[in-house]
């Protein structure tokens, strides 16, 4: 039989996972090794050479967008149709299983679907019903604990009793919840994977038929299994057959998500003579990324072990910054990204990625400032995030009580007991009185118009606003918004919620510390409208927030620069990219430091940071950053440290250690020349301008100074600006 048309365009490790014989195959695929392509090829292979049916045929992915995609590639190979083929998500074929057999299921035949958020209100519900605080117990730490106890195959009588009070009360929300579930006829994400591996558990005649029937199980992205799925696949194989998983475990970067790397590792011990096959050659980057992220991944422990390597060439070394601060790290980045553009090179295939989404901001204000479009990917801009949102409507409210969109959304964050019924009456008496809402329940109040709980509740917000208010009226900005998002409850509220949005959420709001801090430190009174004398800095900020949230990011489909998170970038691929806040502290997390197991995860992020770029990258980091309002010295990540030096290639000298006798300097080089932020000065050049920032020291001292009649910002070197104090 003439095979070309499968394999002719393989290389021969590729070949090999293709036409290997029947029996469990483990293909460790590196990054941009082709992984797709052998799984379409396989199927293939079963089906025109193995005469397979497609009716023997399961393929698992991890995304709707992958199954549709792997199954049109092979009817394309095949010419033909292959409605028989099962392919699609692990919950998509649970699903599937359970709408045919619901009544072994034990569901009703018209079961509905709970997705997050419908989940989220059920636990409300639940809560309610169980007479529970949700200030106590968070509805999604809640929601996160029941989810994760599902993944570990764990119904409520099956949780071990730690004697921790927290533990019993969760699990008694989990029992609460699953009778409402039950009673109602709901299944959640969690559900859909436990009922059906309990349809095959308890129904051997169901699984027999299904082991019957899958003679050929393949899956995809192997090292983001999580316990029920790796036990679903187990038990469906019986341990043995056609299991073909192709996964990369130095890409298990979802441990916080309940994968588990160690399903990838020991497949051979569970499935009796495996063979694995490694995918080695890269068809994306050059060999100087490759072999950088062939030396960071080699200081992890326990891998099954790979090199990637590429015949493409070298290219370009990797390029490290030593920024002076993350300001100075996010100007660098957006000046090489107008170069790369200038040269030719598209913004669409340019990515800035970070550890957390919190360090987008500086990112978003560089890349506005230099005209630059760009598409947070799978986020929200920082201005547009909820616990932004939540904490600004707090200041709004401190600075105008009669701000009502900023009302109706603090009174319900966090949650005060005051429900859309009573809203309801203070926007009626408020458009009867012409007045707003503040002043609404100010006089539903004084009038006793509301009594009992609900007037409790109102008074208490009332009073907690005008706490906020006159407690912080004489702090400096960055602590009054500190102080706010501390007494208002956000903080505790967001700290609280241990599902994965949670850490996030406060990083979000330590960032708005420091976003208010330099607003301070960078703006001029008279610049951003206010009196220099009694400057109000609190309207300032919320206008210039106000102000960037109104500005548009680009569009789907628009030419524009891509900023995301590490873990949101694991899959893609750009010609340019930047990895920032490589520091100790930030990136490996500190909280990440302590626990190997989650410092080789940090590090298998690193490994795929590197690994998205084709053909240039950046590893940049600060050498100040700011901290909850304050700077900080920081110290490059050990990342860093970990790809060879000579791979790399400083783009500006790394700071010399002082020494502790400094040397003999003139005053002119250790100096700024007399400048200092909100200094105003003339240049030859650009006219009229005033002193927002000033970094470094010696020759290296630079300012950033606004002019307005050039166009904004710009950064000059002190020692040859030439500068004319006004």
């Amino acid at each position: 039989m003439d095979v070309s048309w499968i394999l002719d365009d393989l290389n021969e490790p590729q070949r090999a996972a293709v036409t290997a014989p029947l029996g469990p195959l483990r293909v460790l695929a590196g990054a941009g090794s082709g992984k797709t392509r052998v799984l379409t090829r396989r199927i293939a292979w079963l089906l025109a050479v193995n005469n397979a049916s497609p009716w023997s045929v399961l393929a698992v992915t991890f995304t709707n967008k992958a199954a549709a995609e792997m199954r049109s590639r092979v009817e394309a190979m095949l010419e033909q149709p292959l409605g028989g083929l099962w392919i699609g998500t692990f919950h998509g074929i649970a699903h599937r299983l359970l709408r045919q057999h619901w009544q072994e299921a034990g569901l009703p035949r018209a079961f509905q679907i709970l997705d997050s958020d419908d989940q989220t209100r059920l636990v409300k519900r639940v809560l309610r019903a169980l007479n529970l605080d949700e200030k106590k117990w968070p509805p999604l730490a809640a929601a996160g604990f029941i989810n994760r106890c599902k993944d570990e195959i764990q119904r409520p009588a099956d949780i071990v009793d730690d004697r921790t009070p927290a533990r019993r009360q969760h699990q008694r929300i989990y029992a609460a919840y699953q009778q409402e579930c039950e009673r109602s006829g709901l299944v959640d994400f969690g559900e859909l994977l436990l009922r059906a591996y309990e349809l095959w558990r308890d129904h051997p005649d169901v699984l027999t038929h299904y082991r019957e029937r899958f003679q050929h199980i393949l899956i995809d992205e192997f090292q983001d299994t999580n316990t029920i799925q790796y036990q679903w696949v187990r038990l469906l194989s019986g341990g043995q057959g056609d299991v073909f998983i192709v996964g990369d475990d130095d890409q298990c970067v979802y441990g916080w998500r309940g994968s588990k790397v160690e399903n990838i590792q020991k497949f051979s011990d569970d499935f009796p003579g495996t063979q694995t096959i490694r995918l080695e050659q890269n068809y994306r980057s050059t060999g100087a990324i490759l072999e950088a992220a062939n030396a960071l991944i080699a200081n992890n422990a326990g891998r099954l072990g790979k090199h990637l390597w590429t015949d493409a060439g070298d290219g370009d070394p990797v390029q490290i910054y030593a920024a002076f601060s993350e300001i100075d790290e996010a100007r660098f980045v957006a000046e090489r990204i107008r170069q790369w553009v200038d040269t030719g090179g598209q913004r669409c295939e340019t990515a800035i990625l970070y550890r957390s989404n919190a360090q987008s901001r500086l990112f978003e204000e560089a890349l506005l400032g230099a005209a630059i479009p760009y598409r947070i990917y799978g986020g929200l801009r920082f201005f547009e995030r909820a616990e932004i949102k939540d904490t600004l409507a707090y200041l709004r409210l401190v600075a105008n009580r009669d701000d009502d969109p900023s009302f109706e959304r603090a009174v319900h964050t966090p949650p005060r007991g005051i429900g859309e019924r009573t809203l309801d009456l203070l926007r009626e008496s408020a458009r009867i009185e012409s007045c707003s809402l503040w002043q609404a329940a100010s006089r539903l109040l004084g009038g006793g118009a509301l009594s009992g709980r609900t007037a409790h509740a109102v008074r208490r917000f009332l009073e907690l606003v005008e706490r906020l208010d006159h407690s912080s009226q004489h702090q400096p900005l960055p602590e009054r918004v500190s102080h706010v998002i501390v007494h208002s409850g956000l903080r505790a509220m967001y700290e609280e919620d241990k599902a994965d949005k949670g850490e996030m959420r406060v990083e979000n709001l330590d960032e708005l510390l420091n976003v208010s801090a330099r607003f301070i430190a960078h703006s001029d009174p008279v610049i951003v409208g206010i009196d220099p004398t009694e400057p109000d800095w609190l309207n300032a900020f919320l206008a210039h927030a106000a102000l960037e949230s109104g500005e548009r990011q680009a569009g789907v489909g628009e030419d524009c620069v891509q900023l995301m998170t590490l873990h949101m970038a694991k899959g893609l691929e750009f010609s340019l990219v930047f990895l920032v806040g490589w520091e100790e502290g930030l990136f490996p997390h500190s909280r990440s430091v302590a626990q190997e197991h989650q410092l080789e995860e940090e590090r298998r992020l690193a490994y795929v940071g590197i690994t998205r770029a084709r053909q240039r990258i950046y590893l940049c980091h600060a050498e100040q950053r700011r901290w909850y309002g304050k700077e900080t010295r920081q110290s490059p990540s050990r990342f860093v440290r970990e790809v060879p030096e000579a791979l790399t290639q400083d783009v500006r000298s790394r700071a010399k250690p002082r020494l502790k006798t400094p040397p003999v300097v003139s005053p002119a080089t250790t100096t700024a020349g007399g400048l200092h932020p909100r200094q105003r000065v003339r240049h030859a050049k650009f006219g009229e301008g005033v002193v927002l920032a000033i970094e470094g020291e010696g020759y290296h001292t630079r300012a950033q100074i606004h002019f307005p009649a050039a166009g904004g910002p710009k950064w000059l070197v002190v020692a040859y600006a030439k500068l004319d104090r006004l």
